[in-house]
């Protein structure tokens, strides 16, 4: 990277430019698409917000990419169409390379117990007390099948 084109905003959208460069010179044509869609959400995520991006706002945009792109594989494995659905596997993985690390489930299950015996004493009020602890590092889906389990448990 030239130093006429240094990025600008959160080092992650810098992360991703400076890969982009990489898989351009190695032309690897795949990865290089995939990230110019990735930078280019980013950028639009920017335009919308109307000021620079932070790391998290392009967590974001990567986390809605995966999940398409998981939705997408799984209409495709439905329809039979294995080359799409790999090509859809393949980018999930990709991308997911770039989030953060994953929590211990053990330690959503401490957050939500928490959260019950601190009140919460449905779905809704659980997912408010929990989700920003482990926002970008816990699919919403996991912590709410947790609450669920938990909740039952209480019976």
């Amino acid at each position: 990277m030239d130093a006429g084109s240094a990025p600008q905003g959160a080092p992650l959208l810098a992360r991703l430019q400076g890969d982009q460069a990489t898989a351009r010179r190695d032309q690897r044509k795949d990865h290089v698409m995939l990230l110019g869609m990735v930078i280019a959400e980013v950028k639009n995520r920017a335009l919308e917000l109307r000021r620079e991006v932070t790391d998290d706002d392009v967590l974001d945009v990567i986390r809605k990419g995966i999940k398409k792109r998981k939705e997408s594989a799984e209409l495709y494995a439905k329809a039979g169409r294995s080359e799409l659905l790999e090509k859809e596997q393949a980018e999930a993985a990709a991308l997911e390379a770039y989030m953060p690390a994953q929590v211990d489930p053990a330690e959503v299950r401490a957050a939500v117990e928490a959260a019950v015996q601190a009140g919460a004493a449905n779905i809704g009020a659980i997912m408010g007390r929990v989700m920003p602890l482990f926002k970008g590092r816990v699919d919403g889906s996991i912590i709410n099948a947790i609450a669920r389990d938990v909740l039952a448990a209480r019976g």
